[in-house]
């Protein structure tokens, strides 16, 4: 397999585009298009840019070898908690409040809001 084909791989287990694939390595759908059908090469920063946006292993990237993902995070909380670093405390509350009701959230939301608004 390629390392363009490899690309191609990647992005569909993503589950993008190819324009949204390339928006976020700032490059336009048709460069993608032509890097994953071979006719251009992936250059080295290319493949870091990949590496680096989507958690992608770059031995995998590069020689076809080890897993396609680096440890990825089990879900949107998990990677938010990696960002910001939030410890398991943060994460708990995080999850307690997602898992309300919306009129839940909204009466929090207008707590917090009075502590931290004066008026």
């Amino acid at each position: 397999m390629t390392q363009g084909e490899r690309v191609k791989e990647i992005r569909k287990a993503l589950g993008l585009t190819l324009d949204k694939f390339g928006e976020k390595l700032g490059v336009k759908k048709q460069t993608v298009s032509r890097i994953e059908n071979g006719i251009n090469n992936v250059t080295e920063q290319m493949i870091l840019s990949i590496c680096r946006e989507y958690k992608v292993n770059y031995d995998y990237l590069t020689y076809g070898d080890g897993e396609m993902f680096e440890d990825l995070p089990e879900t949107i909380l998990d990677e938010l908690c990696i960002e910001y670093d939030l410890d398991d405390d943060d994460r708990d509350i995080l999850n307690f409040y997602l898992g309300l009701p919306v009129d839940a959230r909204d009466a929090i939301k207008k707590q917090i809001k009075k502590i931290f608004v004066k008026e």
